[in-house]
């Protein structure tokens, strides 16, 4: 067998699995934060445009990607598929390990995949400019790259810590002519709030959306872009698992296991989701979807499942999701993009009704994996990708104690040329492990909406 499995540009999926349309128990309602009632296209559409609006509450099965969104697609897709052959030589284990590459899009993650379409929906509807936040800085340099092709501009608040962690982040966003701020600002009264509080706060994803959102409904020329959690985010990353899947059955095999890190959400979603609907279509029905994320930050693990806010300053609508509180701030662990609060809410529903699994590791373990990985296939993976890695040399363990030739695949959301300084911390000993404590999560639980 090949130890890249590739597909021609032609075989760039044509639609986006929507999972909406085979989920056994439909979404909870999204409720407006004031009235707590279901929100209306009118309720979002000063943030979003309409074809976004549609996007997240449809619930047909395939959605047409337009022609001009795949043709920026394919500078970088179809992305490949590698057999992780040397790393299960080192691993001893009867399981097929693969990864799927997403680091080769030119922001270095997955998170193209939905910036470019929400950029082409903006543009097609006069909107100027984008407003978001950023968290390892991963979604802000992909939205600094799609804004930059469609002509628009960009302001991006990116969480404090990240931004004194990852300077070259800022710089790859000013390349492609984004504006990047550290958040919490007093640009916002969001986090001008957030400040007079706490001056010497690490800033969290939670804030930065509050920021980003305050932005987009205070300027007509502007709408907010999320990077993950929303339904159509996790919509648009489906193109991952349409082609894991296809390349998968170009050499006979199935996957056994499925494992994606979680922040929001939309990387997992993005693997996982083709192949869950087959098994909620009754195919595959054994498939194992392992859901990783930090114990600095248990929202899956620890966390409850309750409407609460996407945001520290309540200007979200309730979402219905795993939590830690929407005043949680996690520790500034390296994993950036992993310090979230929240859940996406397709997400949520699929670990509440057991049909993914989570599964949370320390700091340390992670880049003990990450190191693993590098100096068996080469590649230097960002952080949040690490967790996956993890979970997924685990699984091959067990696979050598069982004797199970398993087929895992692993996304890999992202390289880690830019996370470096994390690297130098793990190697000179200056990583510590945390997790979050029992108390903490049930004082922040204690603040959730009352619906």
């Amino acid at each position: 067998m090949d130890t890249k499995i590739l597909l021609p540009e032609d075989e760039i999926p044509r639609n986006w699995y929507n999972i909406q349309a085979d989920l056994k128990v439909p979404l909870d309602p999204v409720l407006h934060p004031q009235t707590h009632k279901p929100v209306t296209p009118s309720d979002l559409s000063p943030i979003f445009p309409m074809e976004l609006i549609m996007q997240e509450v449809s619930t047909t099965r395939s959605i047409p990607i337009p022609e001009e969104v795949r043709e920026i697609y394919r500078i970088w897709r179809p992305s490949p598929l590698v057999r992780a052959a040397r790393l299960e030589q080192f691993l001893k284990t009867p399981a097929k390990i693969f990864y799927k590459w997403e680091g080769v899009s030119p922001p270095g993650s997955h998170k193209p995949n939905t910036a470019v379409p929400q950029a082409y929906y903006n543009k097609k509807e006069g909107i100027e400019r984008l407003a978001t936040e950023t968290g390892a800085g991963q979604w802000g340099s992909a939205l600094a790259f799609a804004t930059c092709l469609f002509g628009m501009k960009c302001t991006v608040y990116m969480v404090r810590s990240s931004y004194a962690q990852k300077p070259y982040r800022k710089s790859m966003m000013q390349a492609w002519g984004a504006e990047c701020i550290p958040s919490p600002t007093t640009k916002t009264h969001a986090g001008a709030e957030v400040l007079k509080k706490n001056p010497d706060t690490p800033g969290s994803l939670g804030i930065a959306i509050s920021e980003a959102v305050e932005d987009a409904a205070t300027h007509s020329d502007t709408n907010y872009a999320l990077g993950s959690v929303l339904n159509h985010v996790c919509l648009h990353q489906t193109v991952i698992g349409e082609e894991t899947m296809a390349q998968l059955q170009s050499v006979d095999l199935e996957a056994d296991v499925v494992i994606g890190c979680v922040g929001g959400g939309s990387n997992l979603a993005g693997i996982s989701f083709p192949f869950l609907g087959e098994k909620l279509r009754g195919k595959n029905p054994d498939l194992d979807v392992i859901a990783v994320e930090p114990s600095a930050c248990p929202s899956l693990t620890k966390g409850v499942f309750a409407y609460d806010f996407g945001d520290v300053a309540g200007l979200t609508p309730l979402l219905k999701m795993y939590t830690l509180g929407h005043d949680f701030i996690p520790p500034a662990i390296h994993a950036g993009g992993l310090r979230y609060h929240g859940d996406s809410p397709i997400v949520s529903r699929l670990v509440h009704d057991k049909l993914i699994r989570a599964v949370a590791y320390r700091q340390t373990e992670v880049f003990e994996a990450a190191t693993t990985f590098a100096r068996t296939e080469g590649h230097i993976i960002a952080p949040e990708s690490a967790h996956a890695v993890k979970a997924g040399i685990d699984e091959a363990l067990r696979c050598r104690k069982s004797g199970d030739a398993k087929t895992i695949v692993i996304n890999m959301s992202g390289h880690g040329n830019l996370d470096l300084p994390s690297y130098d911390d793990y190697f000179s000993g200056k990583l510590s492990d945390y997790e979050y404590p029992d108390e903490y999560i049930q004082k922040s639980i204690a603040h959730l909406p009352k619906v």
